[in-house]
């Protein structure tokens, strides 16, 4: 894992740095004494781990967590234990006090490293079938996952649009049904009523995404998660 440490005192800096190179699995791409030089790493560097102190001058570690829209894996490292709440509830891999054992500090990095090792395999997961059947037409229809470009939610109807034909499929189903069908796939529920391909997106403009010849709209609070998806 590539990772940063951010601490305004130099000699828990340096002591951070010792214990980070005795971790093989680790790759300190630099040190940082405060949250203006990490910002910067972040904006040029791939990070997946933060070792990151929070009583810190200007911006504390727990705001320049907050900050992150993008958030790398962060464990803290402090002498302040009246912080371990707030930290566990920002979601931190773990929460270490000052002085910090090498054994601690290495129990700490483990538990980030299987967070990471799941994380990048559950990212691209396919189902053991190429497609689902739904009720259509008084028949059984089957739908292809690779067929599909976008689904359209209609109250207690969905229509799903295939690249394969002009005319959506309509059948009796949830969004919430479709979504947990697809979710495994490379879909994506981007408003209330529409899941699209990402696959099959030609552009996105203005909160809206051009696919199959159709504009569908994208949600504000769909909006940051689809960047991220599309980005990655």
């Amino acid at each position: 894992m590539r990772c940063i440490a951010v601490d305004d005192e130099p000699l828990a800096l340096d002591l951070l740095e010792d214990n980070i190179k005795q971790v093989p699995n680790l790759h300190l791409v630099k040190t940082c004494q405060n949250a203006f030089e990490a910002m910067e790493v972040l904006q040029t560097e791939p990070i997946d781990l933060i070792f990151l102190d929070i009583q810190m001058p200007g911006i504390t570690g727990i705001q320049f967590l907050k900050s992150l829209t993008n958030n790398p894996l962060v464990i803290f490292i402090t002498a302040y234990e009246q912080f371990a709440l707030e930290g566990f509830e920002l979601d931190v891999v773990d929460y270490l006090l000052k002085p910090v054992s090498f054994e601690r500090f290495l129990k700490a990095c483990n538990k980030a490293q299987e967070i990471f090792n799941l994380k990048s395999h559950t990212v691209q997961v396919k189902p053991t079938e190429e497609y689902f059947f739904v009720n259509a037409d008084y028949s059984l229809v089957k739908i292809r996952y690779a067929d599909i470009t976008y689904i359209e939610g209609l109250k207690d109807y969905i229509k799903i649009y295939l690249s394969t034909q002009s005319r959506p499929v309509i059948t009796r189903m949830t969004m919430k049904s479709i979504e947990e069908k697809l979710q495994v796939m490379n879909f994506m529920r981007v408003h209330k009523s529409f899941i699209v391909s990402l696959d099959k997106i030609d552009s996105i403009r203005n909160l809206k995404i051009n696919i199959a010849n159709a504009t569908v709209p994208v949600s504000e609070q769909y909006a940051e998660d689809l960047l991220k998806r599309i980005n990655r």
